[in-house]
This record gives C-alpha cells, structure tokens and sequence, in this order.
C-alpha cells in the first residue's frame, strides 16, 4: 500500500509486521511518524495537516505525543509502535551516477550500488551526475535535516577543478561579496589546492542549492570540470578508508 503526501506529491511504503526496539516514553506525533516512514517531519506535518494521520481514532495535533499502547493509523494502514531501526551508510559516490531512485535514461542510480538491505535508504545532501565523494544515506529523517538545513551550518567542502586559472578580482568576488545568481547570493571560501596552481580549489559552504558551486563559477565564465566533496559535516572521505561504501555507528 502506498502513501501520498498532497502538498510534496510523494509516495511512501509501509513495511507491516517489522518489530524492533519499542518505544518507551511518549515522543511527539509527526517524530513517530517520520522515523515509521522515512521521511522528514515536514512531510510527517503535512500528513496530519491533511487529515490523513488518525491517532487512536481521531485527528491529533502536531504537538500530540505517542505512547506504547496507541493506535496511529496513516492512510488507514496501522502504524505499530516499533521502532525500525536506524541506519547509516557512507559511500564514495563515482561520477556518472545520479542519486535519485528513479534511473535518468542510461544514466544509472546509486542504487544499483547498494546491497539490498540498503535500498530502503535515502541519500541526504545529493551530489549531481558530474559529482563525486563523500555521501551519506540514512532512515534518519531527523538527523538528515540537521545535516542539510542552513539553520545548522554544517561544512560541506569540495575539491573543485577549473578549465581556466581563476583570476584574483573573481577569487575576491566569490570569497568576499558572493555572486548573485537567481536562487539568490553565493558566497564561497576558497583556497588553493596546491601553491601557484589557480586551476584547483577547495571550496567550502554552508549551504548546499542544486549545482551551486557550478553556478556560482558558470557567472564569471568558468567551467567546472571535476568536483569531489571531501567533507559533508562531520563526515568525511577518510572515513571510508580504502572501502567504497561502509555502515557507521549513530553520529553523536
């Protein structure tokens, strides 16, 4: 059976009869539903918002708390009190692969990667077909917001490649103004990845707009010809070791 959240147009499958750790104190309606789905608590919001979550038989608020012994139903498919366990996978994404589910034409999807037990996983902070590095998928919706909205901060950096040396008024104009592009300003700190070679960059950001950093050197007439993400908050490629991809324990 399937799910569909109005508002965001997506689909969420439920795994009936799956048992693990129970809950034992009261968390908070939408928090349940988002760890049960996979999802964020936006997504979770918009479902009660909706009218589509039913809490022992009636419409709960967004601040309503569930306890062991309740009765949430989404959609009209009981959601048990079992904690699906959480899980946290880091790989060494290659170019040449998009990150969503769906494959792009002949592009093919980091899914085909992945072992099965991962393929329920969702990728947090995805990085463009052209891209490569460091990515992290998890059935953590809580802590996938932490790592991708702005309000946190979290350090993402890149190691960047120009078709051309990057002249000292654009590194000046990146680093100190930002450049304007439709979504909004950019703003970049960079540094060389090697003394006297403007060719290569390490970029570091905050924020994390579709194909920002691409757009951000595409404004002053560069082109982007390698881009491989180092770090991603707490994270980085050093974690990986020579493996491609590898489970990790519950980041603190």
């Amino acid at each position: 059976m399937s799910l569909q959240s109005n508002p965001a147009k997506v689909v969420f499958h439920l795994r009936q009869g799956y048992n693990a750790s129970v809950i034992d104190d009261p968390i908070r309606v939408n928090k349940f539903i988002a760890q049960h789905l996979h999802i964020g608590r936006r997504a979770a919001d918009d479902l009660i918002n909706d009218g589509k979550v039913m809490l022992n038989g009636s419409a709960p608020s967004l601040g309503a708390r569930v306890s062991p012994d309740d009765v949430v139903v989404v959609d009209g498919t009981r959601i048990h009190a079992a904690a699906t366990p959480l899980t946290y996978l880091l790989i060494d994404k290659p170019t040449g692969y998009v990150c969503s589910r769906r494959q792009q034409g002949d592009t093919p999807t980091i899914y085909q990667l992945l072992k099965p037990e991962h393929q329920h996983l969702k990728a947090v902070g995805r990085l463009d077909k052209d891209s490569s590095g460091i990515l992290l998928l998890t059935n953590d919706g809580d802590y996938a917001h932490q790592l991708t909205h702005p309000s946190f901060a979290k350090t993402k950096r890149y190691e960047v490649a120009l078709d051309r040396p990057l002249a000292p008024l654009h590194r000046q104009m990146i680093s100190d103004h930002g450049i304007t592009l439709p979504d909004g300003p950019s703003k970049l700190q960079l540094e060389r990845q090697h003394d006297d070679n403007d060719h290569a960059w390490i970029v570091a950001m905050h924020e994390g707009r579709n194909r920002q950093i691409r757009r951000t050197f595409a404004a002053l007439g560069y082109e982007v010809t390698a881009l491989r993400r180092t770090n991603f908050g707490p994270f980085s490629l050093h974690d990986l070791g020579d493996a491609k991809q590898r489970i990790i324990p519950k980041p603190a």
